[in-house]
């Protein structure tokens, strides 16, 4: 059999002050490239091209330039949607095709690229809900100043209102700050029913550590009575935050490490051979390694790595990932993926508390999601996970 030799972008900041997760997101293309060119069904061979942009926002314009003057048409790439963004306009512009693997704020769906990651519907709608029943209706948002903390926020805010709920401050830090005291001494002040956490990469795990020092000080179980919840929490990241701090903390995503079943630990084993020294398995990395199996599928069907036949092609592939199977809407282009919840522990794994009985149909404007009834009709309930 001929397989197509298809050059492939990896667009990842694997430095850096989000330089952890995003190297995870490398990680899991990579391994995704490595299985698809071992076998010989799949009539495609990668040919990766990474480029490290450094979490430095002006450095990926011109990164995507590069891989275009080399001839690459599809890109895997971009933890930041600020990033995502600033590279839209270069890939259109050449028809080449984003393959996007990060969960996201949502409100986007862009002609030329594949969201294979969570979108709001996914992840924070299902927090708010699980939230409220929990633990209450007040919250203080802390984020990082850009897009996926402003628009993370407001969803949160919104749907808390539509709740009986409320906001009591809504605070954001450049990314990489750490400077925390002035917010973890208002959040102990207003004393809200929990913290909703948007910061990223080095902010999150500093505010992490800190406030739960903060609470041991003054004699506060931090994880009772200022439970924190995050949309993109994950293994490596606990790791990164350490021993104070990382445990009790919620995570809403659609991939936790700790899954059972025998995909989801070939791929742990898998990911743990190729990469001894880390970092950990994550959701972002299934996400990737979704995207490159993906594109390898959509292609071999084509018979052609030309960007229109490509998107042709992905619109309703299915791929049975580590998660389980996942499915691109062709409506959206974005991934259905299967909501949970976990609660992290003191190993840097977490413990799956509750998810959707099936994969869930993406939904980046929730538009079916305006009203709590609406999400109760339209999106499978949540089940306790035993």
């Amino acid at each position: 059999m001929n397989k197509i030799e298809l050059p492939i972008g990896l667009l990842f900041s694997d430095t850096g002050s989000y330089g952890t997760v995003a190297h995870t997101l490398l990680n899991g293309a990579r391994l995704a490239c490595a299985e698809v060119n071992a076998d010989p069904a799949s009539g495609v061979t990668f040919e990766p091209f990474h480029i490290d942009p450094q979490g430095d926002l002006q450095n990926y314009a011109p990164a995507v330039q590069q891989m275009l003057d080399r001839g690459i048409r599809h890109i895997c790439g971009c933890y930041t949607s600020s990033s995502r963004k600033e590279v839209i306009p270069l890939i259109e512009k050449h028809d080449a095709l984003l393959w996007y693997p990060t969960h996201y704020e949502g409100f986007e769906s862009a002609t030329n690229v594949v969201y294979t990651g969570a979108a709001p519907n996914h992840h924070i709608s299902p927090l708010i809900d699980f939230l409220c029943a929990r633990f209450g209706h007040s919250a203080y948002c802390i984020g990082s100043n850009y897009i996926w903390g402003w628009e993370s926020n407001r969803v949160m805010r919104d749907g808390l209102q539509k709740r009986g709920g409320e906001v009591l401050a809504e605070r954001y830090l450049p990314v990489g700050e750490t400077a925390l005291d002035d917010i973890i001494s208002e959040i102990l002040e207003l004393k809200p029913d929990f913290v909703f956490n948007a910061l990223i990469g080095d902010s999150s795990y500093a505010f992490f550590r800190a406030f739960r020092t903060a609470c041991i000080d003054r004699g506060i179980d931090q994880v009772t009575r200022f439970p924190i919840a995050s949309c993109n929490l994950s293994e490596p990241e606990l790791q990164a935050i350490g021993p104070v701090g990382a445990d009790g903390q919620i995570s809403s995503s659609v991939y936790f490490a700790s899954l059972p079943g025998a995909r989801n630990a070939r791929f742990v084993a898998a990911y743990r051979e190729r990469f001894p020294d880390g970092p950990a398995v994550s959701a972002e990395a299934e996400a990737a390694y979704i995207s490159v199996h993906m594109l390898a599928k959509a292609v071999a069907q084509a018979g052609t790595a030309e960007v229109a036949a490509v998107q042709d092609a992905v619109a309703g592939q299915v791929f049975d990932a580590p998660q389980g199977r996942v499915t691109i809407d062709p409506e959206t282009f974005h991934a259905e993926l299967t909501p949970r919840i976990g609660l992290s522990r003191s190993d840097f794994e977490f413990e799956i508390l509750v998810e959707a009985a099936r994969p869930v149909t993406p939904d980046p404007y929730l538009v079916a999601s305006a009203t709590k009834l609406e999400t109760v009709q339209r999106h499978p309930r949540m089940r306790i996970v035993s």
